[in-house]
C-alpha cells in the first residue's frame, strides 16, 4: 500500500520549495537592512561599527546568522515536511517505510563539511585584516590598564608626551582623529585587563609583560563608551572610559592644549612600572627586575 493522495503531495513540494527561498529572502534583506542604521529595530539588533575593521567583523557576523537561520529553516522544514508528508492519513492506511534516503544521506554528510570550510576560511580572512597592523601609523596610543583605571599616552606636536588618566570616579576620555590608522599598544602593571570599544568592533587582552597591539581606523566622529572586558578584580565595574574621535586640526589641537599643562606631560610614556614591560618567570625574578 502506498500513499493516496500523490498529487497533493507533489502540489505541497511545489509550494514548500517556493517558499524556502522566498523566506530565505526575508532574512538577507533583514540582516542587510541593519548595516547602516542608527534604528535598533530596523538593524534587527545589530550594533552600528564606526571602524574599517568593525565593519568586517559586522558583516562576519551577520552572514554567519543569516546561514545559520537558513539551515535553521531548511532542517525545520525537513522535519515538518517529513511528518506531515508520510503521516498516516486513514485508520487502514500504513505510509511508506523507507529504511534509507541516499541523496539525503549525502547531503547532511557534505554540506555541513563544506559549511564548516566557508566559516574557517571568511573567520581567517576577517581576522587576518583585524590583526593586520601598518608599519607607520598615523597615531599611535599607549594605554595602560591598572587597578582600577585607564591612563592613555600619546606624543604631542612639540614631541612631548601627553597622558589622561582617570578614576572610579573621573571616567577618561581618549582622543583620536578619524580616518587615521590608530595603533593601540597596550600595557599593564597588575592583572590582566581587555582593552575594547564596541561600536569599534575590536578589543584585545591587556597582559602583564606582553606587548599586545592592534589597529583601527574610525570612519566617523562622536564618542563612544569603552570598557574592560576581563573581569580584573573588585573594581572590574569602574573600568570604563570614552573615546571621542573628532577631526586631525581638533585632534592637534587637543594634543597642543595637553602639552601646556604640566600634570599631562611626562618625559617618557607613563606605563606603571617594570611590571608592564617585564615577562613574568617568578617571585624572585620580577623583584629583582623591578628594583
Amino acid at each position: 500500500m502506498g500513499l493516496k493522495h500523490p498529487e497533493r503531495t507533489r502540489v505541497t513540494g511545489r509550494r514548500l520549495r517556493r517558499i524556502v527561498p522566498l523566506a530565505g529572502f526575508v532574512v538577507l534583506a533583514l540582516g542587510l537592512s541593519g548595516c547602516a542604521t542608527d534604528n535598533q529595530f530596523e538593524r534587527v539588533g545589530m550594533p552600528v561599527m564606526r571602524t574599517t575593521t568593525g565593519e568586517h567583523i559586522l558583516h562576519l557576523w551577520q552572514g554567519a546568522w543569516i546561514a545559520a537561520i537558513l539551515v535553521g529553516i531548511v532542517v525545520w522544514g525537513l522535519i515538518l515536511g517529513s511528518a506531515f508528508w508520510f503521516r498516516r492519513r486513514s485508520d487502514d492506511e500504513v505510509p511508506v517505510q523507507t529504511r534509507y534516503n541516499l541523496p539525503v544521506e549525502i547531503f547532511y554528510t557534505i554540506f555541513p563539511i563544506i559549511m564548516v570550510v566557508a566559516f574557517f576560511a571568511h573567520t581567517v580572512r576577517v581576522q587576518n585584516f583585524a590583526l593586520d597592523e601598518s608599519a607607520h601609523p598615523d597615531v599611535t596610543v599607549n594605554v595602560v590598564g591598572q587597578k582600577w583605571e585607564w591612563t592613555f599616552n600619546q606624543t604631542a606636536p612639540d614631541g612631548k608626551n601627553v597622558f589622561v588618566s582617570g578614576t572610579g570616579q573621573n571616567i577618561p576620555t581618549l582622543v583620536i582623529p578619524v580616518h587615521k590608522t590608530v595603533k593601540f599598544d597596550l600595557y599593564s602593571p597588575d592583572v590582566i585587563h581587555d582593552f575594547g570599544i564596541p561600536s569599534f568592533g575590536m578589543r584585545m587582552d591587556v597582559v602583564p609583560g606582553e606587548h599586545n597591539s592592534y589597529q583601527v581606523t574610525p570612519i566617523s566622529t562622536g564618542t563612544f563608551a569603552g570598557k574592560c572586558y576581563e573581569l580584573c578584580g573588585v573594581y572590574h565595574s569602574r573600568m570604563l572610559f570614552n573615546v571621542k574621535v573628532v577631526s586631525w586640526n581638533d585632534y592637534q589641537t587637543y594634543l597642543t592644549s595637553l602639552s601646556k599643562n604640566p600634570a599631562h606631560t611626562s618625559d617618557q610614556p607613563v606605563l606603571g612600572g617594570a611590571y608592564s614591560s617585564t615577562p613574568y618567570l617568578n617571585g624572585d625574578d620580577n623583584e629583582e627586575t623591578s628594583k
